[in-house]
């Protein structure tokens, strides 16, 4: 496996929202060129892909916000699940927010993905009850 990781480019941006839409993670109150948009306007460098012979194969969106990180928007190419991809992506988002002085990662998973669970706990991600809450600013 040749799988390089890198910072998304502009011009990654169809490939990764064709990716999020083939892995199920959009959801149609999140407009995903818009949250590609919004990432790029704060900490770029923490919104990576993982790339394959010219193919974006992964991706996922990192952010931290002096508190704590938080990881979004993970994916590998479904044809190339079991391949350590995730991993891959995982790993270097977590070195790039440790190089920030981030001590703490975390993200959220719905609660019927249990195959994400079960990777993350791979991982050493521990789940932790807490009640998610959110409030929507910006229509999309």
């Amino acid at each position: 496996m040749s799988i390089a990781i890198r910072s998304f480019a502009l011009a990654d941006t169809e490939a990764v929202v064709s990716l999020w839409q083939a892995t199920g993670l959009t959801r149609p109150w999140n407009n995903p060129y818009q949250d590609i948009s919004r990432k790029l306007s704060v900490q770029p460098e923490l919104f990576l892909v993982g790339v394959d012979a010219g193919s974006i194969v992964g991706s996922v969106m990192a952010g931290y916000d002096g508190h704590r990180g938080w990881l979004y928007y993970l994916a590998s190419a479904p044809d190339r699940r079991g391949q350590g991809i995730g991993r891959l992506l995982v790993e270097e988002a977590e070195e790039r927010l440790l190089a920030m002085g981030c001590p703490k990662v975390q993200l959220m998973v719905r609660p019927d993905n249990n195959a994400a669970q079960g990777f993350y706990r791979e991982l050493g991600y521990e789940p932790f009850e807490t009640w998610t809450t959110g409030k929507r600013l910006i229509a999309d």
